[in-house]
């Protein structure tokens, strides 16, 4: 726990990185390779709902109760 109290303040750095991106017309998630990380796992566990649910979404619709068979 002594390493988290000792710790450099690193809020300065970020503060002047983001007001740099901010001039530049820069998001703040995309500032960081981080925040990219993030986005790319949202969007492919979005997608991937997405596309399950509009496929049983079509399956209901015909009248099939489940993923594959009849």
């Amino acid at each position: 726990m002594a390493g988290f109290v000792n710790r450099e303040n690193r809020v300065p750095y970020y503060q002047r990185m983001f007001q740099e991106g901010a001039k530049q017309h820069v998001r703040q998630w995309n500032q960081t390779a981080r925040g990219r990380g993030m986005l790319r796992a949202y969007y492919g566990v979005f997608i991937v709902t997405m596309g399950g649910s509009m496929w049983m979404m079509g399956r209901m619709v015909l009248g099939h109760k489940t993923w594959w068979g009849k």
